[in-house]
């Protein structure tokens, strides 16, 4: 049988992704000349290296500003600063997302934070359930987007490329995105809201509820702590006080400092705090390991050299291949796991790049871009279901308002793709 095929039949039996690969890899084995011996030492050398270490300090800091309440104090900041705009819940779920991405650095974890907390007061405030999801759905991009981001960790270890290389590049894309959001937002608020406009806050308790009890500058003051946490993180990083990893341990220090000094949750909270971070590190590290499998075996047989070889041949024109880069990655990311996408794909497709000359920062960020938006295209589509069920509301309710936010994502993954300054701003200073 073909290797895709094989791969594809494996998937649609629901064959968890990094098993599913090295299975492919063991079937082959002695076509490709794999050693099955080798399989542990090549699953345990690529999760140990210290990139990787990120991932669940990133998780683990996420986590605890999610179950601290640290989340809603951010959104109740956002709130205080969009109240006067038309329609400010929605832009509220925005940048409350943009924030919550700058803490976790994952799309879904954003997502089921903030629909959380921010949708059900959409909702309250006369939004329909379904947009209120969809815009949850397609805002938790920014959680890929928004340095630091899980993929472009993944990606930046497994390709050789600098991670907070990649962390400054994915900046400019997402202030982007999130532009692109509130723009759409803004034109859509008047059919999502019956009147046009939003309802009074339903109790004193929505997320920026100001009152004689709770007036604005103690909201904001009870906040500085959370609204710090991005500025060490990524001010640290930037500025090169510490590496991404050494930022990540940083993050998970400070927000259990923060959540257990402010009271905000009890040591007994703290195992089940660790255990939900724990569980989604492994689940990522699991299918690294294994896809790091399938990629050693692509390795030896040449193949990402093939492609770039075929590429070359097929067309002349850079152009025209980010082109065809992104219509593949687009179906990718309908059918595989987003890290698990990436850790395919970024080793067969950035030789290619190579020899189109294209910046290999900047085709990093087109990579990750377009393959997270096979978070928001069935049947993968993680974030729609996150969605679904943080906002209670039937997926088909959710697809229904979908069409303009995925139109938006296309346009702005259109501008990442052709116009590279945005990836590259940081090399103009």
């Amino acid at each position: 049988m073909i290797p895709g095929a094989l791969l594809l039949l494996l998937l649609l039996l629901s064959v968890p992704v990094g098993i599913a690969f090295t299975l492919l890899v063991m079937a082959k084995a002695e076509e490709w000349n794999v050693d099955w011996s080798l399989f542990p030492s090549i699953t345990f050398d690529t999760i140990t290296v210290f990139p990787l270490l990120a991932i669940p300090l990133f998780l683990l800091g996420g986590e605890l500003m999610s179950r601290g309440g640290l989340i809603r104090q951010l959104t109740a900041v956002c709130d205080i600063i969009l109240g006067r705009v038309r329609a400010p819940m929605g832009h509220v779920m925005i940048a409350a997302s943009a924030l919550m991405g700058a803490i976790t650095g994952s799309s879904v974890a954003t997502v089921a934070a903030i629909g959380g907390t921010v949708g059900k007061e959409m909702i309250q405030r006369g939004y329909a359930p379904g947009y209120t999801a969809a815009l949850n759905a397609s805002a938790g991009l920014l959680g890929v987007l928004i340095p630091p981001s899980i993929p472009l960790i993944l990606y930046g270890s497994i390709v050789g490329i600098s991670i907070t290389q990649l962390f400054i590049a994915s900046i400019m894309p997402g202030i982007v995105m999130m532009l692109a959001f509130m723009m759409a937002h803004a034109f859509l608020a008047r059919r999502a809201l019956q009147g046009g406009n939003e309802a009074l806050p339903s109790s004193s308790a929505g997320p920026g509820a100001a009152s004689a009890a709770h007036p604005r500058h103690r909201i904001v003051l009870r906040a500085v702590p959370a609204l710090l946490l991005p500025i060490i993180v990524l001010g640290g990083i930037y500025t090169g006080v510490f590496t991404p990893t050494e930022a990540a341990a940083v993050a998970a220090v400070y927000a259990l400092l923060v959540t257990l000094l402010g009271k905000l949750t009890s040591i007994k909270e703290l195992e089940k705090v660790f255990l939900s971070a724990s569980l989604s590190s492994a689940a990522i590290l699991v299918i690294i390991g294994f896809t790091s499998i399938f990629n050693r075996a692509m390795v030896l047989e040449q193949i990402p050299q093939s492609i770039a070889a075929f590429a070359v041949t097929f067309t002349d024109n850079p152009l025209i291949f980010l082109l065809i880069v992104n219509a593949v990655l687009l179906i990718v990311g309908m059918f595989m796991e987003t890290n698990a996408a990436v850790l395919l794909m970024g080793p067969l497709l950035a030789p290619a790049a190579q020899q189109y000359g294209i910046d290999p920062i900047h085709f990093a960020i087109v990579l990750v871009t377009n393959i997270e938006l096979g978070l928001l295209t069935p049947p993968l589509a993680a974030n729609l279901y996150v969605a679904a069920r943080s906002n209670k509301v039937p997926l088909t309710d959710v697809l229904r308002h979908l069409g303009w936010f995925f139109a938006v994502t296309l346009v702005v993954m259109a501008m990442i793709t052709y116009v590279p300054q945005l990836s590259l701003w940081h090399q103009y200073l």
